[in-house]
């Protein structure tokens, strides 16, 4: 996933104390917990230690504080797998597509042609989160960007395993853009396009993503994404309008598809997931 911004400022420098010596010989309270809840648990290996194979050649990017790892994680269990946990049938989805490795990055992967990238998924064995030092569950815009990025990743790993919902890629076929230019759309281009968000128009596996991530978290995703404007008097609003119905026949696809090849009702989810908000 990836956010079109104008690159400002400073990479900060932060560095993290570790002894990996030490660590290797013995484990820290912070590694006996990774170790109990997720590693243990789910399978999952949360790598907080930076590492340069983590990003791509020259990508910059600061490493995570162990302060805010904890934090991190309680929040990711709370938001992403607890809902799964509670919903019916939820649990074995989640336990049988879980990624390997979840990796934390404190700032986030600013690019060459001034996009921002937000989080990264690695055909489903690995999602990366970012920006992790800004920690701060208060913060709409800092919560959005890392749950936006969790279910989006974790929704690729639907696509990846049964394929799309049968004809998804013919909803909305003219509104694709061609490869890189995506981020030349605003937020209303794309509505009239019949997607949730710019970087939806990339390809139909971002768009199925898109859809279901911002399904999940959108508490107002109707009355943006579905439901019609009245009494149209521009052109911009026809569009729009029409746009909705694009997005509402690809929700109505893909929640059908998600019980058929997952037995998980994305509607119980979402319903699951924004009572914790």
């Amino acid at each position: 996933m990836a956010m079109a911004i104008i690159v400002v400022g400073c990479y900060p420098d932060e560095t993290l104390n570790v002894d990996e010596t030490e660590t290797a010989l013995n484990m820290t309270v912070l590694d006996q917990y990774i170790e109990d809840e997720f590693t243990e648990e789910y399978g999952m290996a949360i790598r907080y230690r930076y590492v340069d194979r983590y990003v791509n050649p020259g990508e910059r990017v600061a490493p995570p504080r162990e302060s805010v790892v904890r934090p991190m994680l309680e929040f990711i269990q709370n938001f992403w797998i607890d809902p799964y946990l509670q919903v019916e049938n939820g649990e074995a989805f989640f336990r049988e597509h879980v990624p390997a490795e979840i990796v934390f990055l404190g700032g986030l992967i600013y690019n060459s042609n001034g996009t921002v990238t937000l989080g990264t998924a690695d055909a489903g064995a690995q999602i990366t989160f970012t920006n992790v030092n800004a920690i701060d569950t208060s913060d709409l815009a800092w919560k959005a960007l890392q749950l936006r990025t969790v279910y989006h990743e974790f929704a690729h790993t639907v696509h990846q395993r049964y394929k799309l919902p049968s004809a998804f890629e013919t909803i909305s076929p003219l509104g694709y853009t061609s490869a890189g230019s995506w981020f030349t759309l605003d937020d209303d281009d794309a509505i009239r396009r019949g997607f949730t968000s710019p970087y939806a128009t990339s390809s139909p596996n971002e768009d199925f993503a898109e859809t279901v991530s911002f399904y999940l978290f959108e508490e107002n995703f109707f009355e943006r994404y579905v439901d019609m404007e009245e009494d149209c008097q521009t052109a911009a609003c026809e569009e729009r309008n029409a746009g909705r119905v694009l997005i509402a026949e690809k929700i109505a696809a893909i929640s059908s598809h998600y019980k058929k090849v997952t037995n998980v009702d994305l509607e119980e989810l979402r319903t699951i997931i924004l009572a914790k908000q």
